[in-house]
């Protein structure tokens, strides 16, 4: 282990490695009378972005790549690699489609093709069985698998598909498909490998004399939901996380929406200049409609502002909330949805500040783009909820700049072209209900910190961009006083902090999740990036990962309805003594309890009191509480997340090393303990009248 010691996850903890409860207690006094706005149930939503194959190797079911052929059947020797996206870095490269029976036995014909460009064609000889094959999928044994290709060519050719799991001649299911013909014809499929597999191949092949083409060609796993992986959406649905945006993302701002709808094998597949990626357009709007269906959430669309013109948006709300009666509400119903979804959260726009993004513009050419597209969308459905595509200035500075952005640095900012909230407060007032930010860390060495400051430092530097984010509102408060007279309110929809997936980063999300619960009064929502980075995810399995038991553990006990409460304490967190790189806000976050941080909320039902505590130390702390207008009135229960090492994660296929184990909580005196490198709650019942 990197820290060289093994702690005892057992409930009884009272001491590891050294102090322990003899250390000098933290006084936490909560204060029952002061108490925040209840936390929404969008505070712990996630955000999904089909990055080259994000989404389809993890939430969606399909097994193939380039199932529509958008990249020519060649040799390896011959593929051409995409173009570096706007940051520059190489673009995703998919499993391909290989020939069989020699390097040119494919030809793509642009002729008639099937659905976009070209479809692949196979001139049969009679002697050699010739086809395409595509490697690399993951099949789990005695598992059923369905799917189909999408035929034409004459009677003549006798075609096969395979799915080949193994070396041997056994390895293998072959199925002989109907003789093709002039009109294209759907021909399905179902296998049942006898064994586990990790590079298990589809071939389509023929024999016999003519030719036959390939028009669209799928596989997914028998127990899909409408297209959705069964095993990743109920693990994601235990997340309860109340709303999911999407579809984007950088991705969105050069995806036609139009060009998603009606049968997905007829969609045309699109590049992504953004992410230098093909995408098959399987998934529209009516696909990621579905997925929050199966999730239990509600869904929160981005509208593309980049590419995109006012008119399309609006057309957009009216075919996702349209009566059936209005023209894209029609077109909605003619695909199989008569009734409208009801959307009521929608984002103007994705990062139009960024100079990664496609469609990049000045502050004030936005203003203009975006009040146009308030209006047009308000125009269809008056009843939904705008929000605005904000930075504030510690996020922006000029490319070529490095900034550990500080209250005092940043304050000739505010105004100016590097204030796109403020440029939205000052000149689209009237045109949004709330304003988005987005932050994005990763973890950085401190090669001169020993390792108790390395540790409590790496927990603590992501929370602070949601510090910075408050003192920020609370400038803009003071310019714009009608935010709280209108109820303005902060969306965070992107976040991460990037780096291994493990207990120790579950200590840092803790606090970021504890960060945003203190300000509920203005942070309603929240989307974690991305939904699919809950779970450690296989071509054939998934399960949650610590990042996602800390979501879920927060959602359980800090969920909607919980009234946070004031926490005030004897020990102000100090600042970092060993700062390292750029773009570390220069605020302290937490509690003012350190070592520990700590919230405090009272159950929806007003009836119990909790108390969260993140103890990022080696050592058991102990804490001495002090409770204002507020009576525990008996013993209570404990949930502590932790593992045996900081290094502890969750893995398909291994027993889970980050957990949750709940047990009873004696009634308090004056001391709690917490144990160490843990996320604890606590939850005692209160007497009644006690405020």
């Amino acid at each position: 282990m990197r820290y060289g010691w093994m702690l005892a996850t057992c409930l009884g903890w009272t001491m590891a490695v050294s102090g322990g409860a003899d250390a000098e207690p933290v006084k936490v006094t909560i204060d029952g009378a002061q108490r925040a706005a209840p936390v929404t149930k969008y505070e712990y939503g996630m955000f999904i972005e089909p990055i080259g194959g994000l989404v389809a190797r993890t939430l969606w079911a399909e097994m193939l790549d380039d199932r529509k052929f958008y990249y020519p059947v060649v040799p390896e020797a011959r593929d051409v690699p995409p173009p570096l996206n706007a940051e520059g870095r190489p673009g995703v490269s998919y499993r391909k489609w290989r020939p069989m029976g020699g390097d040119d036995a494919v030809i793509m014909d642009p002729k008639a093709a099937y659905v976009g460009a070209q479809s692949p064609r196979v001139a049969l000889d009679g002697t050699i069985r010739k086809g395409l094959s595509q490697s690399g999928i993951g099949l789990a044994k005695g598992k059923r698998y369905d799917g189909y290709v999408l035929l034409s060519g004459d009677a003549s050719a006798k075609v096969e598909v395979a799915l080949v799991w193994g070396p041997g001649p056994n390895d293998r299911q072959t199925l002989a498909l109907p003789a093709p013909g002039g009109d294209w014809k759907r021909a399905g499929f179902s296998f049942t490998p006898a064994a586990d597999a990790v590079d298990a191949r589809l071939e389509i092949t023929g024999l016999g004399s003519g030719s036959f083409r390939v028009g669209a060609a799928s596989l997914m796993p028998s127990d899909n939901i409408r297209g959705w992986r069964a095993d990743s959406t109920a693990i994601a649905r235990s997340l309860n996380s109340g709303m999911w945006r999407l579809p984007g993302g950088n991705f969105l701002s050069n995806w036609d929406w139009h060009g998603a709808l009606g049968p997905r094998d007829q969609r045309a597949p699109m590049f992504d200049h953004a992410w230098s990626a093909m995408q098959p357009n399987d998934i529209g709007m009516d696909e990621w409609m579905d997925l929050t269906k199966i999730l239990g959430v509600e869904p929160y669309v981005t509208v593309d502002a980049g590419l995109g013109d006012a008119n399309s948006a609006a057309e957009e709300v009216e075919y996702l909330n349209g009566p059936a009666t209005s023209t894209w509400g029609a077109r909605r119903a003619a695909n199989g949805h008569p009734e409208p979804y009801g959307v009521k959260f929608w984002n103007i726009g994705n990062e139009p500040y960024g100079w990664w993004q496609i469609g990049k513009t000045s502050l004030d050419y936005f203003m203009i783009k975006h009040n146009a597209f308030a209006a047009a969308m308000r125009a269809v459905d008056p009843t939904i909820t705008l929000i605005a595509s904000g930075a504030m200035p510690d996020q922006l500075h000029p490319r070529e700049i490095k900034e550990n952005s500080s209250l005092e640095s940043i304050a000739p900012k505010f105004g100016t072209e590097l204030d796109w909230t403020g440029g939205f407060l000052a000149k689209a007032w009237g045109n949004f209900d709330g304003i988005s930010e987005h932050w994005y860390d990763r973890p950085e060495k401190r090669p001169n910190a020993p390792a108790d400051a390395e540790l409590i430092e790496y927990v603590r530097a992501p929370s602070n961009h949601v510090r910075m984010k408050a003192e920020e509102w609370k400038i803009y408060e003071q310019r714009f006083p009608a935010i709280k007279d209108k109820k303005i309110f902060l969306s965070i929809d992107e976040y991460a902090y990037f780096g291994d997936v493990n207990l120790k980063s579950a200590l840092a999300y803790a606090t970021v999740l504890q960060e945003m619960l203190r300000h509920t009064d203005f942070i309603t929502m929240g989307a974690f990036t991305t939904g699919a980075s809950t779970m450690d995810i296989t071509p054939t399995d998934a399960t949650l990962n610590s990042t996602g038991v800390v979501f879920k553990f927060y959602g359980e006990h800090f969920g909607a309805g919980v009234v946070p409460v004031a926490i005030s304490g004897n020990s102000p967190q100090p600042a970092p003594k060993y700062p390292v790189g750029f773009a570390h806000p220069q605020v302290r976050a937490g509690s003012p309890t350190y070592p520990l941080d700590v919230i405090a909320g009272l159950s929806p039902d007003g009836k119990a009191l909790r108390i969260g505590v993140v103890n990022a130390t080696v050592t058991a702390q102990p804490l001495n509480l002090d409770l204002k207008s507020l009576a525990v009135r008996g013993a209570g229960r404990r949930w502590v997340l932790t593992g045996a090492s900081l290094e502890a994660a969750n893995k398909v296929g291994a027993p889970a090393g980050v957990t949750v184990t709940a047990s009873s909580a004696p009634r308090p005196g004056s001391r709690l303990t917490v144990p160490p490198i843990s996320v604890t709650v606590f939850e005692f019942p209160i007497a009644a009248g006690a405020l």
